[in-house]
């Protein structure tokens, strides 16, 4: 059972975990409390984002969801857990036995000026600071079973109004439950899983040597951790702060600010369990929809810190039956791993099909590259020009992906 503890007190929450759909609160304005105003961050109130003309006009498919492949890797547990000015307590510790994240969610934080919370690993060696006021925010995920909340305030003393709020936290799956659950749905939905005949995919770092510019190009390609437990993909496109997702991951700036992004999260080397430790960036907001084409595009806050792991390019060339690909992903959240071989085409990720059904007549390319669940909102590449050919959404054998240069002519002008 998840348990979360103070310091100097000790306590426990006991509720038993429950899986959890997204719930989005949106807020506005400002709150005044204890004598002092506190702004919650304009994002609540943002305008929609631009959404395709297609949504309107083009007849939406029938979609199997178990195409999606959106599963759950974690629990979500209430808690009802607070460090206020009012307490003399500073520190929370809430541990999940055995979880491979932690995971806590704001319901409220309000801090005077200068004072911060922290969240943080046992040891220090991860940690995150948060200085704004936030409501119905989760916090970046603390790899392991144990996430510290520290409250640091200039001094003693204060309104039990100010501080933060933790209503719940996700617990994560460890690696070994998330391999069973993607090894479960391959043996048990096939077709309807993306593993079409054996899985050929490999980690990036097994390529360096045989094939360092597509692992290059696998670079800007992030692992996506949504709402807590749900994962997809995402990829910087353009020079500027733009990432392409799917749809089906997530529509709205609400959803994108809880949501992490996660680069550089790599084997250190083939065969091998020990990862990088990636950079953890959140979403900030959503620039463009669309369901018909299944494509979010989103920005990040804190860019820079991300900036160096490079960008991809939409394609403007036709992508032609037999065209050699290569999909990289993070696959049942893995380190990123890349699609290059296929058994089926012979040999090599190859264009099965140039026009393929999606949501919409046509919309889609297919091919018999190895993805799973998480993969969702990968970049399909050319292995000639390494352009990205199609942005990945469905599993099916062949699986498919939504054409580039569709996704370019809607929104080519906010990359």
């Amino acid at each position: 059972m998840a348990a979360s503890e103070r310091n100097p007190r000790t306590g426990h929450s006991g509720t038993e975990r429950k899986r959890r759909k997204l719930i989005l609160v949106a807020a506005a304005g400002s709150i005044a409390l204890g004598g002092a105003a506190v702004v919650v961050p304009s994002a609540f109130a943002e305008d929609d984002p631009v959404t395709s003309l297609l949504d309107s006009t083009a007849e939406i498919l029938p979609v199997d969801d178990e195409l999606l492949g959106l599963v759950d890797v974690g629990e979500v547990t209430e808690l009802t857990e607070s460090l206020t000015y009012a307490d003399d307590a500073d520190i929370l510790r809430v541990s999940g036995p055995d979880a491979g994240y932690v995971k806590v969610h704001f319901e409220r934080l309000l801090l005077n000026t200068g004072d911060f919370v922290t969240v943080s690993s046992p040891d220090g060696a991860e940690s995150y600071r948060y200085e704004e006021s936030l409501v119905d925010q989760w916090a970046t995920s603390i790899t392991g079973d144990t996430a510290v909340v520290e409250l640091h305030r200039e001094s003693a003393g204060g309104s039990s109004a100010l501080g933060v709020l933790i209503d719940k936290a996700a617990y994560g799956f460890t690696t070994d439950e998330v391999d069973a659950i993607a090894q479960e749905r391959a043996d048990d939905a096939r077709p309807e899983e993306s593993i079409c005949e054996g899985d050929e995919k490999r980690a990036s770092v097994c390529y360096r040597t045989s094939y360092p510019t597509i692992v290059d190009h696998a670079e800007p390609v992030a692992r996506l951790l949504i709402d807590g437990t749900v994962l997809c993909t995402a990829f910087r496109v353009g020079e500027e702060n733009r990432l392409l997702t799917n749809h089906h991951c997530f529509t709205e700036t609400q959803e994108a600010q809880n949501t992490e992004v996660w680069f550089g999260y790599d084997c250190m080397a083939c065969g091998a369990d020990i990862t990088n430790a990636p950079v953890k960036v959140r979403g900030s907001e959503v620039l463009a929809t669309s369901k018909s084409l299944d494509y979010t595009l989103f920005a990040v806050d804190d860019f820079k810190r991300i900036e160096s792991f490079g960008y991809l390019e939409l394609s403007d060339e036709p992508a032609r039956s037999g065209d050699a690909i290569y999909i990289p992903q993070h696959p049942a959240g893995r380190p990123t791993e890349i699609a290059i071989e296929s058994s089926v085409d012979g040999g090599n990720c190859v264009v099965k099909h140039e026009t393929y059904d999606g949501y919409v007549a046509d919309s889609d390319i297919s091919y018999y590259c190895d993805t799973e669940f998480g993969s969702s909102g990968s970049p399909v590449l050319s292995r000639d020009s390494h352009e990205v050919v199609a942005l990945h959404h469905f599993g099916g054998c062949p699986n498919s992906g939504v054409n580039a240069r569709l996704i370019d002519k809607e929104i080519g002008h906010l990359i």
